[in-house]
């Protein structure tokens, strides 16, 4: 049994099943992987069960084999003396299901119908008790939206009480996009087969999954070829030198603070010191200086409204990394601003420079090109307008929403959100983060500490590590609750995470 590791590859369902061909093409067993699958799995539970006392367990088995995996698993539970209950579908054509099925008879397992369950309760109420449920529903395959007797005994399963463990994917749960179609089994842990699923990270999969283990049967072959990578945990960033000065880690140009909108420029300003810049300056509306140098006097200024371009050419000399957009509101001030400054940005190689916010609202209106230096970083409503559909149909497919966003824009993307995705030279996947960094503000600090974080490193620091960085300072402010996070108080996290 495995757990995620750094760069850990992911994949598609239609990786996995085609790379499952390849092995039965080859006159390995389909019916042996099965067994296999769920003698690993069963081993694992053992300990668990045992260490837990639990003794009653209740498998729901589907219709795919996914269920035979269930059915297995039943009878070496059996075998180990648990009381086991199967509570089974039509088995439908598959003749290893149907083997599989067999073989839990043979071992004196108790079978019940799911439609017989359906029948006598309602999807609120409390079956006999069971210490354990395994979902053995459906696997991967699943890419339709399940009828309501299936959403019924999900609902069933899930108003169970006792430990939940699902079989490869929770059932419901799209494998590749983590939408749930429309409901899906919430467990406290999944056991998943042969490799990692897109689905399993992102969207709302963290919503079902629980604890991920990795259930790894045979030996990859060169053309199963990942979707994505899991971004790692433990980051290393450089070591300062000891002759070093202010000057040798980065100057970090803030651009963005409309009249009306101060907050968004002082949090990124903010996070790039917290994340170790050596010089900030922030360039935005005088209204807002004052503020700007109560808070942190550390931090320089610059009244946005009298910059012309050969001075703003200048100021760009100076710096090495620009985060733009914060706060720049929608009007005309701020569409002159933007196309004040954009040319400058994109053009410039020299610069490291973050897109976000209302900067993206603006590209997207004008869409161009982005050269490579450029870090786009939307949510799923701005990655909507960027390419004119709704959050929702984003959120459907987020994996597939960022490489449109690339092929269209070209850059480096971060679309945020539950497990947010990197798109660099690979597609990366942060599993870390949590609910609690919902909350204004979080999307101005991560462009600070980009921003930051490029311009003392360059290329040595990659996007994907500088988003778990972020997502690991949440964690660390949402150790005491998650409900009231505020994004100004990431400070002290970031400081922590980035001295490791």
């Amino acid at each position: 049994m495995q757990r995620p590791v750094y760069h850990s590859p992911v994949y598609d369902s239609q990786s996995i099943q085609a790379w499952e061909q390849r092995w039965f093409a080859q006159q390995n067993s389909s019916l042996g992987l099965m067994q296999q699958a769920a003698w690993a799995i069963t081993q694992q539970l053992l300990k668990q069960f045992l260490q837990n006392h639990i003794q009653r367990i209740a498998i729901w088995c589907g219709q795919g084999n996914n269920a035979g995996d269930g059915y297995y698993i039943a009878a070496f539970l059996k075998q180990q003396g648990f009381s086991v209950t199967v509570f089974s579908s039509d088995l439908g054509e598959s003749v290893d299901l149907k083997y599989a099925y067999e073989y839990a008879q043979s071992h004196q397992v108790e079978i019940e119908t799911i439609h017989y369950l359906l029948a006598e309760h309602d999807v609120n109420s409390n079956l006999p008790i069971f210490d354990c449920h395994i979902d053995a529903l459906f696997g991967i395959g699943l890419n339709r939206e399940l009828n309501q007797s299936w959403q019924n005994t999900i609902q069933l399963f899930n108003a169970q009480t006792g430990v939940k463990i699902s079989i490869d994917i929770p059932s419901g749960l799209h494998a590749n996009t983590g939408q749930a179609l429309p409901c899906a089994i919430q467990a406290n842990q999944t056991f998943t087969i042969l490799g990692y699923k897109t689905g399993l990270f992102t969207g709302q999969g963290k919503e079902y999954v629980g604890q991920l283990q990795l259930v790894s049967l045979i030996p990859t072959d060169e053309e199963l070829k990942p979707v994505a990578y899991l971004s790692p945990e433990k980051i290393n960033l450089p070591k300062r030198q000891a002759f070093g000065h202010k000057g040798s880690y980065g100057h970090v140009l803030v651009v963005g603070g409309h009249a009306d909108m101060g907050g968004a420029v002082i949090m990124a300003a903010e996070a790039a010191f917290s994340a170790g810049a050596g010089k900030v300056s922030v360039v935005c509306h005088a209204r807002h200086h004052q503020a700007i140098l109560s808070r942190s006097p550390n931090i320089m200024v610059r009244d946005i409204n009298v910059l012309d371009q050969k001075t703003i050419q200048h100021l760009l000399n100076q710096v090495d990394a620009v985060c733009f957009g914060m706060g720049l509101g929608r009007d005309q001030w701020a569409e002159h601003i933007f196309e004040q400054w954009f040319d400058l940005l994109n053009q410039n190689s020299q610069l490291e420079v973050v897109f976000d916010a209302d900067g993206l609202w603006f590209l997207a209106k004008c869409p161009q090109q982005l050269n490579a230096h450029i870090y786009a970083t939307p949510h799923s409503g701005e990655a909507a307008t960027l390419l004119d559909c709704t959050a929702a149909e984003i959120e459907q497919d987020r994996i597939a929403a960022i490489q449109q966003l690339q092929q269209k824009y070209a850059g480096q993307w971060v679309l945020k959100g539950a497990g947010s995705l990197i798109l660099e030279d690979d597609l990366f996947i942060c599993t870390q983060g949590n609910a609690g960094m919902g909350t204004g503000g979080m999307g101005d600090v991560l462009a600070g500490m980009i921003a930051s974080l490029k311009a003392q490193f360059h290329q040595h620091v990659k996007l994907h590590e500088i988003v778990s960085l972020h997502a690991q300072a949440g964690d660390l402010l949402a150790e005491s609750g998650m409900r009231g996070l505020q994004a100004h108080e990431m400070g002290k996290m970031i400081y922590k995470v980035v001295n490791g």
